[in-house]
Parts: structure tokens; C-alpha cells; sequence
């Protein structure tokens, strides 16, 4: 493995001639070489490859048996130079019995066989008339091309720093798949060699079953059938190649494809180990596995030559929903927001809500949360009282948008201009209001704070937070000030899933209100806290701190996949290779970690509320961190 962790590994779908392993071999050797050429680490072909799936009585005949080993023989020495481990499917003499077997070779060397445990008996699959299973068979290592390997399903491959399982076809529909138990005595990356037919629904069905079983397992998971050449007597094959990490697919095959292919990607075996050594679930199983250890076979595979290069997508936007998942996903995290606030609401047994509105994005989805809680509430909008507090760095958009969007969704309106008690606090303290630092910002953010709880006690209410995760990472709030709520709704949405989710929302609306989500989706993103000039906002938060879309990038491979610095950097690259320069992407990662360790103090002390995806930083729920912790460590992996 590359020291980012990751393993290149691909599926193979060969074109095959029934009964003509010299022909297979040919295939699968053209396959191989040109998988070589990209420095791919693990080859996958599908079952019975070698000699084609459907051979039916002919497997029982010792001429295919025996042309199937020879065409394996010529197979590795042709190949003994490649750098890479492939597993191939054949019949494989076991004594008296026969075996559907996957072999796994490299460097013209047999590494070891393994046999298929389910064999399917009905329909067009009789397999329980040719091949033994593992379980009937229960050798420890077979005789082949003139080597001597070990044998069985308790085998693991050691493949450039990743542990390779096997399981065959039928073996994944299991009860309990040798992949689950080969997952638990270690197995990193599931090969599964198989032959399943075409039927209408059964590849959404597959698709299901390989998703879930390699998140089940916490596992990279590289499924190949067979395809063109196999006998279309009764049924046809679609050369169905899958790759999936931790239920997610990473690539997949054309299928129905008259044509070979080979299905690259990287599978990231770092983010699997450190999802493993996360999941107590996980942990539990492995120590209640009661057989025996498994045997692992070192492949010998050694380090590529060339630089390692990643082709797999790295997606730039991880917390925001795209595609087909963009409206469910979206009107997922707006309920789960809904609900939060209507439980916190009703428990609290309050009769308004109160919240802060700038006219930016963060309060804006907070008062569109608060409506809809209202509205599942039966109770009047009236009763939710939006404040506007102009400052000194209030500019007319944002306070304008501010206005209609409270007037248009028929809630309350309170103005109350805090400069004059600003102005009197710096008197009480003794600041210059004419130095710009942090008790000129932060002293705004804290008047607005005291208003708005003041008012909830006024009332008999409950304050919303507008803050969001990302400013949570970044410690982009006022300690005491808009780092304070009753209840904050936005708490575990980053601001790109902010900016998406007020995107969502203007699409369902057709009033004024569209008018101005989509003016509030357009205006920089500031706190407003320094005076504007010639009316437009001179603080803009991403000069400052830096780009949202980074930030969030960063966090959630920081916090979600527990990555390094060096990593999230070389990630990041690929992910922005258009928009940012490495020294930009890294000047910003750096801020990052000296803002996300000094600023841990403020989250410690976060107000409730409610997790909407994968990624939290409560102290009550995902993140337990000492607010003394140092940053040291992470600065100088970065900073080589």
C-alpha cells in the first residue's frame, strides 16, 4: 500500500470461449498486463474463468480439468514478471474430489486456493453435481501446477500492506458469508469471484446485497461475474463488476458488454481500519470470533517504481447531497432540524421562540426550521419574534433582507439597533471605540446575546442558535455571544450543507420569499461587525478564515475518517486541482488545525442540539477533546 493507504486493485471481466482454457488464459494474460501497466496491486476474474461457468457435465471430464491447469501453468509463466497479484477462477483436483476453486497467484508462484463453501443446486445451477464444498471437503492444501499450496477458507493474502479474503458467488448469500468471518480474523479488501445470471430487478438486488455486506464488514468489496462467452442455453450473463468501500461504490462495469474490460480504482484501506478501531460493535465481534486463527499468505508484492497516482473521485463537497440523493437528503436534514427544535419547543413548555435575524444564511435557515416546527405545532407564527440587530457594520442588503423575509413569513419583527449601547459599554470599560479589535467585535455579538435571551425571558421563550458546524470547527463565534442559545438548530449542519439546504428550500417556495433566499444565497458571508464602506460589507469571513468550501472538506476528513494532515492535503489536491493551488489548500489546512485545537473551549460548552448527518462536534455526543490539547504534532506532518 501507497502510505496514504490506499490499494489499486481492480475487477477483470475477460471475453471467454467455453471449454478453452488456452484461449481464457490468453484473455485473462492481456487483462493482467495491462492492469500491470497502471501498477494495479490485485487483479480479480470471474468464477471459473479459466474454463467458462458453464461447462456443466464437462467439468466432470479429466481432459478440461487437466487443459485448466496446463493453461494455468503457461498462465504464471508468461506473467512472472508482473507486479502484480491476480485471482483466477478453475477446477481444482482435491484428491478424489473436485473443487470450485479461486486461485491466488503472483509472481508466477501459486500464493494459495480457495474453494467455494455454498454450492447452488437448483434452477439452471447445479453445482453440487460436479464440485465439492469446502465444508464436505475440509483439506489443507492441494497439488497444482506442480506446486504444493495451502488450501481452504481460512486463508488470508497479504497484498501490499492490505489483507485479501476470498468468498465465491454463492457464498455472499449466505446466512453467514465466509466474508463476515474472514472480515473479523482481518481481511481488509473481499474478493468475490462469481457467476450470476441476468434476470429483471436482480442486479438492484446485487448491487443491495455487495453494498451492504462490505459496510456490514467494514470492508473493500470487488464483485466480478462473467460476461460475454459464457453459454446463453437458458440464461445470459452480464459481466457485472462492482467495487464497493464500506458500502459505498467506488466503480463499476458496463454491462452487457461484448468487450473485455477492466474496472480500476483505489480501495482506502487506512479509512477501513480506522472505522474498524471507531466501531465497538465491530471490536466485539472480532473477539467473540471463536476459530482458530487464519492462515496469512505473503504475496511478496513489492513497492511500485513510479509515483503513486490516484484515479478514484475524491468528492469536494462531502456533506453536501447531490444527484438523486439531493431532495431526500435535504428534506431529511430539514425535518431532523423540525423535529429537534418542535421536541425542544414542547418540553420546554414555552410560548414563543426568539431568534436573530441578519439577513444571512445561517439565521435565515434557522427561522425557516422554526416556521415549519410552528407549523407541525398548529401554533401561530406571530408567536415567533425575529429581532434585527443593526450595527456598525449592518449594510442596507442585509438588513432589507432581513425585514421581508420575517415580513413575508408572517412572523413578528423587533428592531433593536445596538450601537448606542455599545457605544455606552466602551465608556463602562474604557475601550476606544475607534481601535477595531476583538471587544469592538465581540462586544456587538454579546449586546445581541443579552437581547435576545432578555427577550426570551420577557416572553416566555426560547432562544434558536443560528450558529453553524463549521464555524463550531473553525471557533468562528463570540464566546457567550452567538456561541450561546437555548436550543441551536443549525449545530450539525457545516455552512456548504447551509448554503445547499436554503438553495433546496427557495426551490419550493414561489413568493416573495424566493426573491429573497435566493438574494440571501447571493451576499457575502460576513459577521458584520466592522463598519461598512460606501454601504458594502467590508468583513468577509472566507478572506479571513478561508474558504467554507476547504474548511468543510477538511473537517470531515479530519473528523469523520480521522485522516491526517498529509493525507487531507493530498485529497484535497485532487479534489480542488482546478479551483486551488497546493500552497493555497495548504496555508488554509494549516489554519484549520491551529483554529479547530486553540478553539475546542467553545465547543465544550455547546448548547443542545440535534446531529444531522455523520460528522458532530457536541462534547456530549461525537467529539471528546481536551481544550488543552496540542496542535504540535499535526503542524509538523503538514509542514513536511
Amino acid at each position: 500500500m501507497d502510505k496514504y493507504g490506499f490499494l489499486k486493485a481492480a475487477a477483470a471481466v475477460p471475453q471467454v470461449k467455453v471449454a478453452d482454457p488456452v484461449f481464457n488464459a490468453a484473455q485473462a494474460e492481456k487483462l493482467l498486463r495491462e492492469a500491470a501497466r497502471e501498477q494495479t496491486e490485485l487483479v480479480v476474474f470471474p468464477e471459473l474463468s479459466l474454463t467458462g461457468y458453464t461447462c456443466g457435465d464437462l467439468f466432470l471430464k479429466s481432459s478440461l480439468v487437466s487443459a485448466a491447469e496446463k493453461a494455468l501453468t503457461d498462465l504464471l509463466a508468461r506473467t512472472c514478471q508482473l507486479k502484480t497479484v491476480f485471482v483466477v477462477g478453475l477446477p481444482v483436483r482435491a484428491g478424489s474430489v473436485l473443487l470450485n476453486a479461486a486461485v491466488i497467484c503472483c509472481g508466477g508462484e501459486i500464493l494459495g486456493v480457495v474453494p467455494k463453501t455454498y454450492l447452488p443446486n437448483s434452477g439452471e445451477f447445479y453445482e453440487q453435481r460436479w464440485f465439492s464444498s469446502a465444508l464436505t471437503w475440509g483439506g489443507q492444501e492441494v497439488e497444482l501446477c506442480g506446486q504444493l499450496v495451502p488450501a481452504g477458507t481460512d486463508l488470508l493474502f497479504e497484498v501490499a500492506g492490505a489483507k485479501i479474503g476470498v468468498e465465491i458467488c454463492e457464498d455472499v448469500w449466505a446466512t453467514v458469508p465466509p466474508s463476515s468471518l474472514a472480515a473479523l480474523q482481518g481481511a481488509d479488501v473481499i474478493c468475490n469471484l462469481s457467476a450470476s445470471d441476468a434476470l429483471v430487478g436482480k442486479h438492484d438486488y446485487v448491487r443491495q446485497l455487495v453494498a451492504q455486506q462490505s459496510a456490514r464488514c467494514r470492508c473493500g468489496y470487488i464483485y466480478v461475474s462473467c460476461g460475454f462467452g459464457e453459454s446463453t442455453t437458458d440464461v445470459v450473463f452480464d459481466g457485472n463488476a462492482l467495487v464497493y468501500e464500506d458500502g459505498t461504490l467506488l466503480a463499476h462495469s458496463q454491462r452487457f458488454s461484448n468487450q473485455a474490460q477492466l474496472v480500476s480504482t483505489e480501495i482506502d484501506v487506512e479509512r477501513l481500519r480506522i472505522e474498524r478501531a471507531a466501531s465497538s460493535t465491530f471490536r466485539t465481534d472480532s473477539a467473540c470470533e471463536t476459530l482458530e486463527p487464519y492462515l496469512v499468505v505473503e504475496s511478496g508484492l513489492p513497492a511500485p517504481k513510479k509515483p503513486f497516482v490516484l484515479t478514484r473521485s475524491v468528492e469536494p463537497l462531502p456533506f453536501v447531497p447531490h444527484g438523486e440523493k439531493l431532495e431526500e437528503n435535504c428534506r431529511d436534514i430539514f425535518n431532523i432540524q423540525v423535529m429537534g427544535l418542535l421536541t425542544r419547543l414542547t418540553a420546554a413548555r414555552v410560548k414563543t421562540a426568539i431568534i436573530g435575524i441578519s439577513g444571512g444564511l445561517d439565521s435565515t435557515l434557522a427561522l425557516l426550521v422554526t416556521v415549519r416546527a410552528f407549523e407541525k405545532l398548529g401554533w401561530p407564527r406571530k408567536n415567533i419574534i425575529g429581532v434585527t440587530m443593526p450595527g456598525f457594520g449592518t449594510t442596507d442588503r442585509t438588513y432589507q433582507n432581513a425585514l421581508n423575509l420575517m415580513k413575508n413569513l408572517g412572523v413578528t419583527r423587533r428592531e433593536v439597533n445596538i450601537q448606542k449601547a455599545c457605544l455606552q459599554h466602551f465608556k463602562d470599560i474604557g475601550h476606544d471605540e475607534k481601535i477595531k479589535n476583538a471587544a469592538y467585535e465581540n462586544a456587538q455579538a454579546r449586546e445581541r446575546t443579552q437581547i435576545l435571551m432578555d427577550l426570551a425571558n420577557e416572553t416566555g421563550g426560547l432562544v434558536v442558535g443560528t450558529g453553524d458546524l463549521s464555524e463550531l470547527a473553525l471557533g468562528w463565534a463570540t464566546y457567550n455571544g452567538d456561541h450561546m442559545s437555548m436550543y441551536g438548530v443549525n449545530a450539525g449542519v457545516p455552512k456548504t450543507l447551509v448554503r445547499s439546504l436554503v438553495s433546496w428550500i427557495s426551490t419550493q417556495e414561489k413568493t416573495v420569499v424566493k426573491r429573497v433566499l435566493e438574494d440571501v444565497l447571493a451576499t457575502p458571508i460576513s459577521p458584520e461587525l466592522l463598519p461598512a464602506k460606501n454601504g458594502k460589507i467590508t468583513q468577509k469571513t472566507e478572506d479571513l478564515v478561508g474558504p467554507y468550501e476547504l474548511h468543510d472538506f477538511f473537517l470531515y476528513h479530519f473528523s469523520r475518517n480521522g485522516f491526517g494532515p498529509g493525507k487531507i492535503l493530498y485529497l484535497a489536491q485532487y479534489a480542488f486541482k482546478e479551483k486551488f493551488p497546493t500552497a493555497v489548500i495548504k496555508k488554509w489546512l494549516m489554519v484549520f488545525f491551529r483554529r479547530f485545537f486553540a478553539q475546542q473551549f467553545k465547543r465544550s460548552c455547546l448548547p443542545d442540539g440535534p446531529k444531522v448527518g455523520s460528522v458532530g462536534l457536541s462534547p456530549r455526543g461525537d467529539w471528546r477533546m481536551p481544550s488543552d490539547a496540542s496542535v504540535d504534532a499535526w503542524l509538523r506532518e503538514l509542514e513536511k
